[in-house]
């Protein structure tokens, strides 16, 4: 009696099995179709005047889209542009035909529309080609004059020019209507990128775009990387009678990364001017702009990447001057960004100096900037929490709105300090994440929020009132789901305090049930899987797993993101050992909370890194009896070389690391039944680290099974291959977790 009333004590989810209300049938095939909590809008922006919300809003399937527009005053919505003519002005990305294209749009946020700087246009991107909308006339107009695909459009800050990218250069129109002019010439050199982001600076170093007009628009600001000494692989696309390879250019680790250097062209003439700047070879540029016209600055970050320089620049004659230098023990935050003040005189700048990221301000001498180092004012947050990001910055009331997770560790929200670093305040309201976009003025921003079991929902706030949703997910209460379990445990060192979601199974309150558990950890550095948001298809897919009678544990172990910087620096020079000892010291207690999980029936699953996880703790646990390793990182000298030299070092400083760190190495050592999935273009963890680590296991005499997912890229996307990758799971954890074994005998089993 008092076993079971501490087990619905400390897990009340068992509970749900005694109501009389069956939960709604939540089935593999409804989680990959179409979202359950409905598609959620695209492109949320506020229009430059600060009177309108706008966003695009599609159908469930993605095809049909509309531009809506929200007051900033009286939160009435509107449809701006027709879904008649948004289907050619913005065309779904699922009618872009390349896989890796359709990809990188989703990946990294490519907006369908730009707003002029006098709100008076909408620039349109259909499929590479520019589409400038007129509001009063309600038409649009054709702004690119070559079949050849442009990218990247900028308005120039007074609004009567218009730049791009298109064939690795840079060009400028006039706008409404007027001549295409070339500014920089790349010739027949396909390895020279003017103003473009190449794969490893967009995915490791979160650049978005590597060119910026002047704030008086007479001159471009732009990095140019020369790839040549670049390895390239081959993805192979294998539609057609004849296989293609495509290469992309990727640095593995020790290899040659890009070279990069800053130029300034004129916007009239075209004239190039370079910057010379010191400690730049064999370096990164991940961060540069104007501080006003004839000034710019420029971040330098060495390849040990644990040093990071900022530069002022004069851009007519090219001279510069370090004024603040960064240094860290592990790694510097090189994906901070830095926010410049209107005023011209500072900047703040996001640290982990103290051992958690903080905002401190800056300041410098506004009319002289290369004439002395910059002043530090002071530190405006403190304490054991991180910062994420700036959001806006109220110069004349001196505030700062800024997004941390102070309150809670997987809970984000925005907040407010004085630039005294004095009255920090939470400004947003629900429990759960948050995420601020704010308009021309601290008294009205969208919010984007969710929480565990909440959908997203979209609000315009204003500071006088309360939150008015514009757009809000479908109503999902019919699917019955159960909150997961909040634990905390303690890591491997005895000390450092994990957070977990566990699911339990439902529908039974025999306690003398033991069921399988499966863990799904990420695992990996910068990313914080246990949040109190809105998980998606993967936390849909736990949930369902949990109605299948498996418990699923989900940790957040050491090394991963969202916490200090010793609790993420313990991967520093060594991947897996750390992750795998927090993951299993987590599981013990639990398993001790909870007598009616099997400890001898463990399953694994995870994707990427988490992928890689699977493959880890197969080979270095023999308490693992069935795993699924998505996308994995088999051997880290096959990864891109800014992210793993981060944590590993060069490789001819830490062959051991680099060793100890590769399951290859450890095939001989597989236990349980293993089964491995790729997609066969994944630009991200390429497909050549599933081939090898086949190829070891069998050396090793080891059994496993392979699923290729034909033209799938880093992400198994689609509903029909995400359908076919949970059946996969569920069917394999099935039939090694459930099964029971046979005699010993050979007998009857009882």
């Amino acid at each position: 009696m008092l076993r079971k009333l501490a087990l619905v004590l400390l897990f009340p989810v068992l509970l749900v099995a005694q109501e009389s209300t069956q939960p709604v049938q939540l089935t593999i095939e409804t989680i990959a179709g179409s979202d359950l909590n409905g598609r959620g809008p695209e492109s949320v922006q506020w229009s430059p005047d600060g009177s309108k919300v706008t966003y695009v809003q599609r159908d469930e399937n993605g095809e049909h889209g509309e531009l809506w527009a929200v007051d900033a005053v009286t939160g009435a919505k509107s449809v701006l542009v027709s879904a008649s003519k948004m289907a050619s002005l913005a065309p779904p990305d699922n009618k872009i035909g390349n896989e890796r294209e359709r990809e990188w749009r989703r990946r990294y946020g490519v907006a369908a529309y730009h707003w002029s700087p006098d709100s008076k246009y909408l620039l349109f991107d259909s499929s590479g080609q520019f589409w400038l909308y007129n509001f009063e006339t309600g038409t649009a107009i054709e702004t690119t004059s070559s079949p050849d695909p442009s990218s990247d459009p900028k308005f120039s800050p007074d609004g009567k020019n218009l730049a791009f990218l298109r064939k690795h250069d840079i060009w400028v129109r006039g706008i409404p209507e007027g001549a295409e002019r070339q500014l920089t010439r790349v010739g027949d050199n396909e390895d020279l990128l003017n103003g473009e982001v190449d794969w490893v600076y967009a995915e490791e170093l979160d650049v978005r775009s590597n060119y910026f007009w002047s704030p008086d628009g007479k001159q471009i600001a732009f990095l140019q990387m020369n790839e040549k000494p670049v390895p390239a692989y081959p993805i192979t696309s294998y539609n057609g009678t004849h296989a293609k390879a495509d290469d992309q250019k990727y640095p593995n680790p020790g290899d040659s990364n890009p070279e990069v250097r800053v130029g300034v062209v004129e916007a009239g003439s075209g004239h190039v001017r370079w910057i010379n700047l010191p400690e730049t070879t064999d370096a990164y540029i991940p961060r540069f702009g104007w501080i006003k016209p004839g000034v710019l600055w420029v971040q330098v970050l060495n390849r040990a990447q644990n040093k990071l320089v900022l530069y002022f620049v004069d851009s007519k004659n090219g001279q510069s001057r370090s004024v603040l230098t960064e240094t860290s023990d592990v790694w510097v935050g090189e994906r901070e960004e830095m926010y410049w003040f209107q005023s011209g005189d500072r900047f703040l700048l996001p640290s982990w100096r103290d051992g958690h990221t903080h905002l401190y301000l800056y300041s410098y001498d506004k009319d002289k900037p290369l004439s002395a180092d910059a002043k530090l004012e002071g530190q405006l947050t403190k304490g054991e929490f991180e910062v994420s990001r700036v959001n806006y910055v109220d110069e004349k009331a001196g505030v700062v709105y800024f997004t941390a997770n102070a309150d809670d560790k997987i809970q984000w929200q925005v907040y407010s300090v004085k630039l005294d670093g004095s009255d920090m305040n939470r400004v947003s309201k629900e429990e759960g994440t948050h995420n601020a976009i704010f308009g021309l003025k601290a008294d009205s921003f969208v919010d984007s929020y969710s929480s565990t079991m909440k959908p997203p929902t979209f609000a315009l706030c204003h500071d006088s009132g309360p939150c008015t949703p514009f757009w809000e997910s479908k109503d999902i209460s019919a699917l019955h789901l159960t909150p997961p379990q909040r634990l905390r445990l303690k890591a491997a060192d005895g000390t450092t305090i994990l957070y977990a979601h566990l699911f339990m199974p439902l529908g039974t309150m025999d306690t003398s049930a033991r069921f399988p558990v499966i863990m799904n950890p990420y695992g990996g550095p910068a990313v914080q899987d246990v949040r109190d948001a809105w998980g998606g298809r993967g936390f849909l897919f736990d949930e369902y797993l949990a109605r299948k009678g498996f418990a699923v544990l989900v940790i957040d172990n050491r090394g991963m993101g969202g916490r200090s910087r010793a609790f993420q620096a313990v991967v520093k020079g060594r991947f897996g050992k750390t992750e795998l000892a927090d993951q299993l010291a987590a599981l013990d207690q639990v398993l001790k909370r909870v007598p009616m999980l099997d400890p001898k029936k463990i399953g694994w699953f995870g994707v990427s890194y988490g992928g890689y996880m699977t493959l880890y703790a197969m080979t270095h646990s023999d308490r693992i009896s069935a795993g699924v390793s998505i996308a994995p990182v088999t051997d880290w000298h096959l990864y891109d070389s800014i992210y793993t030299e981060r944590y590993l070092g060069l490789p001819k400083d830490n062959e051991q690391g680099y060793k100890d760190s590769s399951p290859t190495n450890d095939a001989e050592n597989l236990h349980g039944a293993l089964i491995i999935a790729h997609g066969t273009s994944d630009d991200n963890v390429h497909l050549i680290n599933t081939v090898q680590m086949t190829q070891a296991l069998i050396r090793a005499g080891k059994q496993l099974r392979i699923m290729l997912y034909p033209a799938q890229t880093h992400g198994v996307t689609g509903p029909a291959p995400t359908s076919n990758l949970f059946h996969l799971i569920e069917d394999h954890f099935t039939r090694e977790l459930k099964t029971p074994a046979p005699p010993p005998d050979g007998g009857q089993a009882q």
